[in-house]
């Protein structure tokens, strides 16, 4: 059970690391910027939210199939099927739309006028930005921690491109839906049980940020 409560956090960990690393970006740019055409980008930020990831997953698994877009070029470089890699790419699409949009809100809610403000006295626009992101960052921290959470208990994606191995790509979900589905309650609970408590941590993080956000 170890290795594969290991193994979910590992892979989790890692897509939420390049999903914020793309996501924080994308949605601070948003918050910040007025431009045509940002409302399109924006429809299309929520509709990343509400994605289903298992529709995310087959996306993935087409690119990277033998067969795929991706995986008919033979790039020895490219991610393969039913690996820990291809389970951090879906979810890295995941969960970097959610991440952008609770960015771009946490940027949007810091007071318009402050980086007009310090750009008047002499900050230059880099250093104003800063200062707004520094002041959103309650937000930014939550939306990485909401993102974590979302796929830490994602199953549909990860079946699909992880194949459920064992010793391999089997995390939590899928081992949960494995043993309910060969009867072995006893073990499934157990790693319900861990997996709720892993969600539950993850929601007291973000209710205690959200709290300190109202200091």
């Amino acid at each position: 059970m170890f290795e594969i409560v290991w193994l979910s956090l590992r892979v989790s960990a890692l897509a939420i690391i390049f999903a914020g690393l793309l996501g924080i970006p994308l949605g601070s740019w948003l918050g910040l910027k007025r431009f045509v055409g940002r409302r399109l980008i924006v429809a299309l930020l929520y509709t990343g939210m509400g994605f289903p990831p298992v529709v995310v997953g087959l996306f993935v698994y087409l690119l990277l199939s033998r067969n795929g877009v991706l995986g008919s070029l033979g790039w020895p470089w490219l991610p393969h099927l039913f690996t820990p890699a291809a389970m951090v790419i879906g979810q890295v699409i995941i969960a970097t739309p959610l991440i952008s949009g609770f960015t771009m809100v946490a940027v949007m809610s810091v007071d318009s006028n402050l980086r007009l403000q310090l750009i008047s006295l002499g900050a230059t626009p880099w250093q104003a930005t800063r200062a707004v992101l520094s002041e959103a960052r309650v937000g930014v921290i939550v939306s990485m921690v909401a993102g974590f959470g979302s796929v830490i208990s994602e199953v549909g994606a990860v079946m699909l491109l992880g194949g459920n191995i064992e010793g391999s790509t089997r995390v939590m979900t899928t081992a949960i839906v494995l043993e309910t589905s060969k009867g072995n309650f006893d073990l499934a609970l157990a790693m319900g049980m861990v997996l709720l408590a892993l969600t539950f941590a993850v929601n007291v993080v973000v209710l205690c940020l959200q709290g300190k956000a109202f200091d």
